[in-house]
Formats: structure tokens, sequence, C-alpha cells
């Protein structure tokens, strides 16, 4: 079993930047990927980035590659997601998720099997 809690949303201007983190306990931390999604409003959930076990190799989306920054601290059991360059459209929940059967960040979304319970971004413009 993985709990997996977020924090670090809220509100911010369009350009500004948040650091999400993400705080996991249970399983060995180290022994496994993770992965941060978004769902905005009406709209399906998206990958928005995913990090090796040692945080060695990094995934991002298209769409946050260059303002994104996902890294993790495996001695603080925590991952986090560095949010610069904000836009209104990055306005979402924001998830945390844990594969606990991968060490590589190449992970279709359906292999997730620990998920946290989301923090809000909103973005202003």
């Amino acid at each position: 079993q993985v709990q997996l809690v977020e924090s670090g949303g809220g509100l911010v201007q369009a350009g500004g930047s948040l650091r999400l983190s993400c705080a996991a306990s249970g399983r060995t931390f180290s022994n496994y990927a993770m992965g941060w999604f978004r769902q905005a409003p009406g709209k399906e959930r998206e990958s928005v980035a995913a990090i090796s076990w040692s945080g060695s190799s990094t995934v991002y989306a298209d769409s946050v590659k260059g303002r994104f920054t996902i890294s993790r601290d495996n001695a603080k059991n925590t991952v986090y997601l560095q949010m610069n360059s904000l836009k209104p459209e990055d306005t979402a929940v924001y998830y945390c998720a844990a594969a606990t059967g991968y060490y590589h960040p190449y992970i279709a979304p359906g292999e997730y099997d620990y998920w946290g319970q989301g923090t809000q971004v909103t973005v202003s413009s």
C-alpha cells in the first residue's frame, strides 16, 4: 500500500510559479516511478510529467515542456512539480500517482496503481 498526499496548490497570476509536493508513505519510495497528472473541468485527466525511481529519467507532456520540472527526494519520500510561466490553461486539479510496478517513467496512465486526493491549481489571466 502507498498513501499519497499532495500540497502546494493555490491561486496564481499568469506568468507566476507554484511548486507542488507529494508526500508518500507505505512502500519503499525509492523502489518505484512517480507521475503527476491533471484534470480540468469538463476534460479528461492528462499526464503532465513522470520520473524514474532514481530521478535520472523524466518525461513531460508537450504542453508543459520547458515550464514544468518534476523531481524527487527519496530521503524525504517526496516528489515535486515546479511549475513556472503558468498559463490560465494550466488550471486544473493536479494529482500525483505511484506506479509501483515500474522503475522507469515511460508508463501508461492505466499502470499507475496509487493516487493522491489532488490539489487545485488556478491560474488567473
